[in-house]
């Protein structure tokens, strides 16, 4: 029995601890922790997914292409690294394609006869 009770320890104390507990709080607090336990558990990996998404739509919008060799910059720089081509020109027509507003055609319906 000591042996037992020795390799059993922890799970003994848990077993008391719970015996203690129901009496006392009832069995609707338990389910309740498990519940809220078992929700988080399924809302952390959700989270870290809405922020992966929330930074690569972040460096996403700081992409600048070179305009001369084609090389990618995190617009950290105002040269390009590959061959030191001018990026704050190419910064300035992505910021206008930006805008809703000044990248939409105005299309004229014309009559076909």
């Amino acid at each position: 029995m000591n042996y037992f009770l020795k390799v059993n320890k922890n799970i003994l104390i848990y077993f008391l601890i719970i015996l203690i507990a129901i009496p006392i709080f009832g069995i609707n607090f338990f389910i309740g922790l498990l519940s809220n336990i078992l929700i988080l558990l399924l809302l952390i990996p959700l989270l870290l997914l809405v922020l992966a998404f929330i930074g690569f739509n972040f460096y996403k919008s700081k992409v600048n292409t070179c305009g001369n060799c084609g090389a990618i910059s995190l617009g950290l720089s105002n040269t390009c690294t590959n061959c030191g081509e001018d990026l704050e020109g190419i910064s300035k027509i992505n910021q206008i394609y930006k805008n809703p507003s000044e990248s939409t055609i105005e299309v004229q319906a014309e009559e076909i006869k």
